[in-house]
């Protein structure tokens, strides 16, 4: 089975645009707030099916998957 997406490794790597929220099949993240008001995605392993459009949505991202 293929790994759980990694959106991102550091906060610097993530605008906050949440397109990865928004094109995910099985509403499987969710925006958290963290401790400056700033909304990343997290990602729920138990509603997660591995599809990649998340990764393949970012713009920071730039994969062929």
């Amino acid at each position: 089975m293929k790994e759980i997406p990694l959106l991102y490794r550091e906060k610097k790597e993530c605008c906050g645009c949440t397109a990865c929220y928004a094109i995910c099949p099985k509403n499987a993240i969710k925006m958290v707030e963290d401790e400056e008001g700033f909304e990343y995605p997290k990602i729920d392993e138990n509603n997660c099916i591995r599809c990649y459009k998340c990764l393949k949505v970012c713009p920071f991202k730039q994969l062929n998957i």
